[in-house]
């Protein structure tokens, strides 16, 4: 991921802004717990219910929690060259938008 991180910054004009929206994970450990429980226990059977497919949103839900926590991924968006990096939680965390710059 650092690779894409680096071209990132490598592709923008000084000055340039890379913002990321991603799923991400709930600073509270009880509601990232009732979020899992929700992530795979109703996502993939409304997958399987609405388009008639359970595996990929079983995997979309196994994906997500193998991405970065928010300051881990702010760490590597440091990491790549960016600066002034910064993240806003949206839904109590469910997603987050980074926010860095090429200077």
């Amino acid at each position: 991921m650092l690779q894409v991180l680096e071209e990132a910054y490598r592709v923008l004009e000084p000055g340039g802004r890379f913002l990321c929206l991603e799923f991400s994970q709930l600073p509270n450990s009880t509601m990232q717990w009732l979020y899992d429980q929700y992530s795979f226990q109703v996502i993939p059977v409304m997958g399987q219910l609405v388009a008639g497919q359970w595996k990929p949103y079983q995997y979309l839900v196994e994906s997500i929690r193998q991405f970065p926590n928010q300051e881990r991924f702010k760490n590597m968006i440091e990491e790549a060259g960016f600066r002034h990096v910064t993240y806003e939680n949206l839904t109590l965390g469910v997603c987050s938008i980074h926010s860095g710059f090429k200077i």
